[in-house]
């Protein structure tokens, strides 16, 4: 399991806007370490955002995504309050899940 992802989510005029950052390595499989061996890939798959257990928003990830991905989405339907998940999955079948409550 990584590190906490940071999550931030405000409501305004019934549009929620969510803004997460991922910690993880996210290895390609295609860089070399120090002696030259080929360092093995590790990264996020899926990312599945819920609200009230409805998927308000899913994403499929691969190697050439940037270490420590930052993700910025808008959705209608939640109120403040409410509790957003954050579940991402990675090639390892590590998981990590987050949630935060609306603003």
């Amino acid at each position: 399991m990584g590190d906490p992802m940071r999550i931030r989510a405000t409501e305004n005029g019934g549009v929620t806007e969510v803004k997460i950052l991922m910690k993880h390595d996210m290895e390609s499989g295609q860089r070399k370490d120090a002696t030259g061996k080929v360092i093995p890939a590790w990264h996020i798959n899926t990312v599945v955002a819920k609200v009230k257990d409805k998927e308000v928003f899913t994403a499929q990830f691969g190697p050439a995504v940037s270490k420590d991905p930052f993700l910025n989405f808008k959705f209608k339907g939640a109120a403040k309050g409410d509790k957003l998940s954050v579940t991402w999955v990675d090639n390892r079948a590590d998981t990590r899940t987050d949630e935060v409550a609306i603003a």
